[in-house]
This record gives C-alpha cells, structure tokens and sequence, in this order.
C-alpha cells in the first residue's frame, strides 16, 4: 500500500488507475480509524477497482474550545486497518499541504452550514466543504464514501458537489454500531466507563423516536418531546440539539414522513457526540 503525502501525487496516481481502465474509490477520514471506517473502506473496494484513503485532521473545522490538539491520531494502526480492508493508497498530506502559507480560499455552503452541527459550531461546516472540495480536486475519484453517522455533513457535500459540479458520485453508507447500540465515533476514546454507558442515551431517544414512528406518529413536536425524555432519564448527559428535519435542507419538519432526518447531538461529560436514524 503507498503512502502519498501531496496532492499532485494523489491526482497522478488517480490519474494512472483512470487511464487503466480502473474505477477510482475514495474515502475521506480524520484518522482514528475504527469499525465504521472499516465498512465504508469495504464498501468503496467492493465496488470501485482502487481505493484511496485520506487521513487528515483538518484544523479548519473545529472552533476555537475544539479538540483539535487532542484529536486522537493513530497513524499506524490506521494504515493496518486501511490496507486489511481493502485500501491501496493512504494521502496523508501535512497541514501545510492543503493549507498553503497565505491560503485564502474558503467554500462554504450557505442555508446548510449553520443548521445543526454548523448552530452549535460555527464555521464548522465551511471547515468541512473546504478540505472535502480540496480533497475530491486532489483524488479526482468516481466514488466518495461517507457515513450516514454525519448526516448533516452529507447534506452539505451533497449540494456543494451538485453547486460546484464535482464530478464524483456521493455514496452513503449505514451507521455502525458497537453490539449495545452506541454509534461508532472516533471520540468515544474520550469516555470514561461511566460516560461510556451514559452515552447509550443517544441510541435509545433514537429508537424509541423509530418505534414511535413505525406506529403511526407523525407529529414532528411529539417525536421530538418522546426524545427529550428519554434524555431526561440521563440528567448528566447535556442536550445540544434534537431535530427532525428534511435531510436534503436542513429544514426542520411539522409533520414526519419517510426519509426525514431525526437528529441528536449531546454532551457527555465534555465529549460531543452526534446520533441519527433516516425514519421510515
């Protein structure tokens, strides 16, 4: 498995695989690779000739108070994990790669990026379209993977790649979780075993939001309420939001329907974590 470190060389050797006759597969992370990495690797390889693999924690996407410092960084084991699942390239690029001295470039989708995660972390998503635009340039792939975990952040690559008429297809894969239901994210490393099992709360407002649903309610307010005390039960863990919201918009709903977007997100102690189900 290579490991490239600049753009050029990532684009070169997509170019080569395309020349080739190859479908090129590319799977953006930060790093910190875990189970849910694994399948959206499994995934691009099972249907894309080459795969290539960025690791790269991208300063611009966390505010200010953020963990960007101790952003977990596993470089190692993220290259095990990468290559037993399907990967043949790594782009690790530095920071300084992607964000030359006097870089003044920015991409920001607007009417998407201050809802939801963009609310509550400002600039959060302008961060996110930049180096996901820098990296579909670079890696020039037919396919690019995400996880439907970061539901709001598809929505916003989803209409930055139609606005920019990026030729790549956007491909969402199921969220993964751990056998008592709790979403794979790089930042469960932060929990304490106490925190480990309050953070459950987040998977069970969303299933009891599920079966409320599969019953028949449709009521955007009682769905939301249903999940609120669910919550409540885990006073230590702090809300930050719960929407029910139409997943191309952003736009909250009255009424829920198939395909609408049910979303959390809570701190745990001081780790943030994010939740969702697609109903229906």
């Amino acid at each position: 498995m290579q490991i490239l470190s600049t753009a050029t060389e990532l684009r070169n050797w997509s170019r080569k695989e395309r020349k080739n006759g190859k479908t090129v597969g590319l799977v953006p992370t930060m790093g910190a690779l875990h189970a849910g990495h694994a399948s959206l690797i499994r995934a691009a390889a099972a249907s894309c000739d080459s795969v290539a693999v960025s690791i790269f924690v991208n300063p611009t996407q966390f505010g200010p108070n953020e963990d960007y410092n101790r952003y977990p960084r596993t470089f190692d084991a993220d290259c095990a994990l990468a290559s037993a699942n399907g990967a043949h390239v790594i782009f690790a690029p530095a920071v300084e790669e992607l964000y030359p001295k006097g870089a003044a470039t920015f991409v920001e989708v607007e009417g998407l990026s201050n809802r939801l995660d963009g609310l509550s972390r400002p600039g959060h998503f302008r961060g996110v379209a930049t180096v996901v635009t820098k990296l579909l340039i670079a890696a020039e792939a037919d396919r690019t993977f995400f996880g439907q975990k970061d539901a709001a952040q598809v929505s916003v690559i989803r209409r930055m790649v139609t606005d920019l008429r990026i030729g790549t297809e956007i491909v969402v894969c199921p969220i993964v979780r751990e056998p008592d239901c709790l979403a794979l994210s790089s930042r469960n490393a932060y929990l304490s075993p106490e925190e480990r099992a309050q953070a459950l709360v987040l998977s069970r407002a969303i299933h009891n939001v599920e079966l409320l649903f599969a019953a028949g309610e449709r009521d955007s307010a009682t769905l939301i309420a249903a999940a609120r005390e669910t919550f409540a039960a885990d006073p230590p863990v702090r809300i930050d939001y719960i929407e029910l919201v139409d997943w191309s918009t952003l736009q909250p709903l009255e009424t829920a329907a198939p395909g609408a977007l049910f979303a959390v997100a809570a701190y745990v102690g001081s780790t943030r974590l994010i939740d969702n189900t697609i109903l229906g």
